[in-house]
């Protein structure tokens, strides 16, 4: 955290205190320096997410991951109510599945190559809690044409059996998980589940980097090399959900009286830079 975000928000709680200041949660701040806001959605709406702006990823199959939750459109996982959007996981039989929830994405309606994207954010809690902010691409026709290598961005991720431990990642051919060559890194922000933060990510042509409140704690680089290791030169979209178990959010089981569980998402913003040379 700067010094002066630390002044400014106690100098606007005082003048609020005494009734001088008009700033609202949905007013959209000034872009920081050198970019410029593209794309966002505040929230500042009640009913389903704007359709201008999200669809939905639906089905369950575990996703790759072995997950149990089934994704679905229905308001009970995904409404935006009181400045929030809301991503609800429940416990309740649905299509031959245990647990229902859902997964947002921007495909088609919000694709960008390099940016900063800001995503404001209050997780779920509780065993077997998966909640995700990440990018996948919006074309697959590198390699196989499948995962990963067409690339994945992982802006957080969180387990609910290790609280306080947030993730980010970059998964290529050549970098991921299931050959533990995975670029990644943790931070520790032991109140995630209680206070919104803003997780943020910066991408360019050279690097992608990761921030939690301002603190940058993990770097991705292109290094110069191939597709292989770098498929990120084109457009990605946004994606947010909440799994539940699976090979990893599930590794320490799933406490089915935890349920329902929400991911609260303050706001969505993406900038790009004034200076298109920069990226």
């Amino acid at each position: 955290m700067h010094f002066s975000r630390h002044f400014a928000s106690a100098a606007v709680a005082f003048a609020a205190a005494l009734g001088v200041v008009t700033l609202h949660a949905t007013d959209t701040p000034a872009p920081p320096s050198g970019w410029k806001l593209v794309w966002s959605d505040e929230f500042d709406y009640q009913g389903e997410p704007d359709p201008k702006r999200w669809t939905y990823d639906i089905g369950g199959g575990g996703w790759g991951n072995n997950e149990l939750q089934f994704y679905t459109d229905r308001r009970e996982n995904s409404r935006v109510e009181n400045g929030l959007l809301i991503i609800e996981a429940r416990r309740e039989k649905y299509q031959e599945r245990e647990y229902t929830s859902a997964r947002l994405v921007t495909k088609g309606r919000g694709d960008w190559t390099y940016g900063r994207f800001e995503i404001r954010a209050r997780l779920p809690h509780g065993l077997g809690t998966w909640p995700a902010v990440w990018m996948l691409p919006t074309v697959w026709d590198l390699g196989d044409g499948s995962w990963p290598d067409n690339g994945e961005i992982d802006i957080m991720e969180h387990v609910g059996y290790d609280e306080g431990v947030v993730h980010a990642s970059t998964h290529t051919h050549a970098h991921q998980w299931r050959i533990n060559t995975q670029r990644t890194a943790t931070i520790s922000a032991p109140d995630v589940t209680r206070e919104f933060h803003v997780y943020t990510l910066e991408w360019d042509e050279a690097e992608i980097r990761v921030y939690l409140d301002d603190e940058h704690y993990f770097t991705s680089r292109k290094d110069g090399g191939d597709w292989k290791s770098w498929p990120f030169f084109r457009d990605f979209h946004l994606l947010l959900n909440i799994a539940v178990g699976g090979d990893w959010g599930g590794q320490q089981g799933v406490d089915p009286s935890i349920f329902p569980q929400r991911m609260e998402v303050d706001y969505v913003r993406v900038y790009q830079r004034t200076d298109p040379a920069k990226n």
